[in-house]
């Protein structure tokens, strides 16, 4: 039972709030807005599953944490904000509702509090809202003080949020339950538009219109002109539309890509002109595309060329997104990456294929699936994402919100592949301390608590 309350409705609501208790309190999203909001002087309570590194951090700010989900939690809450993906019977939420708490999905709260910014940049897209959300920032960061709001952490903003002044707002915009029709962005920018979420999205035309309210919201928009779902959403659009793209004719393009090891650059061209070159901290032709978006979102909102590059070359790349660990106890080199997604598997392994050509190295995988219903809806196209991979490990599905009813499982997957199924996080980890040495790259991949599994293989 989702309420969508008007952004008016919200000012009332939340105005003179004493307390505000955020459910889910330790997830990426839900900890930046707690944080943002004990940064104005609320008191913020909240609560969670398990202890991690963010909720300590967040006790640390005063933040009180309760690691169950109890009626007793939401004691003295004026306001109490959750996730789209609560149930109705979650305990907190329920005894809310019955004491006439008011609740808050959390896009509807971050909807309203974007509102006090002048200049709105949302980063919607099926792949690559952090990155490319991380890059707008850093170029606004060049040029001013933006507040930023991020779904991963950004190495240089030590988190997943900044506070700055009211004059520009960067956030990730996600698709998930419709979360992003609840924002309110001046510049809407979509990186690419691609089926997921088939535990909500029905078919790829749900998805399709969706996109195209999400991109209506804005006074202009950003279209990738490499993707054809989003241009076919551009030429629905009828308002100003900016392009960015390599193969196709686009009003921000690239030329002379340079790709070396995990470094990356371009001449950027805007417009016909050679502005100059940029760059990268960051590997692959992904981050190149990554970055022509950024640099169409920065500078169609006005900041300059030499700005953007000093921005873009001084980002230091995003948490969990080829991140790398350290090294195991036999010297292989372990890397951690979010994909989850084929699309995102197969640029990732791509960008690992291309640093490792000529190092005689072999490429190690280790992915934890993330949700049946994406397994069973997109069965094909995972087995074809690891066909460069010399050695594929699957660990069990991370179920999240839910049960097997599909029939799949990670062990069918590996065989699919030709992997190899390693069991739980901890056996994988163990099937990599023995089976891995000085001549393998691991990357681990996925969205669940896969993460766990890094830690478990670096040597101390």
């Amino acid at each position: 039972m989702n309420n969508y309350y008007s952004a008016e409705q919200i000012e009332k609501i939340v105005a003179g709030a004493k307390k505000i208790h955020f459910i889910g309190i330790g997830g990426i999203s839900m900890c930046s807005l707690a944080m943002i909001t004990a940064r104005h002087g609320v008191k913020v309570s909240g609560s969670d599953r398990t202890e991690s590194e963010i909720a300590d951090r967040m006790q640390k700010l005063g933040i009180e944490i309760s690691y169950e989900h109890t009626a007793q939690t939401v004691a003295g809450a004026a306001v109490v904000v959750y996730r789209a993906a609560i149930h109705d019977d979650n305990p907190e939420l329920a005894e809310a509702r019955r004491q006439g708490i008011p609740t808050l999905i959390r896009a509807e709260y971050l909807g309203w509090l974007m509102l006090k910014y002048g200049v709105r940049i949302g980063v919607a897209g099926s792949h690559g809202k952090s990155s490319v959300t991380g890059m707008i920032a850093s170029a606004c960061m060049a040029d001013g003080d933006p507040t930023v709001l991020c779904g991963a952490e950004v190495s240089m903003l030590d988190g997943t949020y900044r506070l700055g002044s009211d004059a520009r707002f960067v956030f990730e915009a996600c698709e998930y339950c419709d979360s992003f029709l609840s924002f309110y962005p001046t510049l809407s920018v979509i990186t690419n538009v691609e089926y997921d979420h088939p535990d909500y999205f029905t078919d790829m035309d749900m998805l399709r219109n969706s996109f195209l309210k999400y991109a209506m919201i804005g006074e202009k928009a950003v279209f990738n002109a490499d993707d054809p779902e989003s241009v076919a959403l551009m030429n629905r659009y009828g308002k100003k539309a900016v392009t960015y793209g390599i193969e196709n004719d686009a009003d921000y393009s690239a030329k002379n890509i340079v790709i070396d090891g995990l470094t990356s650059s371009f001449t950027l061209v805007c417009g016909g002109e050679e502005k100059g070159k940029i760059s990268l901290r960051v590997p692959g032709l992904l981050n190149v595309k990554n970055a022509l978006c950024a640099c169409a979102a920065a500078m169609t909102e006005g900041i300059s060329f030499e700005n953007v590059k000093r921005g873009l070359e001084s980002f230091g790349g995003i948490k969990r997104r080829f991140e790398h660990l350290g090294k195991t106890a036999k010297g292989a080199d372990v890397y951690d990456d979010y994909a989850h997604h084929p699309t995102e598997l197969k640029a990732t392994i791509s960008t690992a294929v291309e640093a490792l050509k000529g190092s005689g190295k072999r490429l190690v995988t280790l992915f934890q699936p993330h949700t049946y219903s994406r397994t069973a809806a997109l069965y094909g196209d995972f087995v074809e994402a690891f066909g460069d991979v010399d050695l594929a490990l699957f660990s069990d599905i991370y179920a999240a919100r839910e049960e097997n009813v599909y029939g799949v499982s990670s062990k069918g997957l590996a065989e699919s592949v030709g992997g190899v199924y390693s069991g739980s996080i901890s056996e994988s980890a163990e099937y990599i301390k023995e089976n891995c040495g000085e001549n393998d790259v691991v990357l681990i991949l996925g969205a669940g608590d896969i993460i766990k599994a890094g830690p478990m293989v670096i040597k101390a």
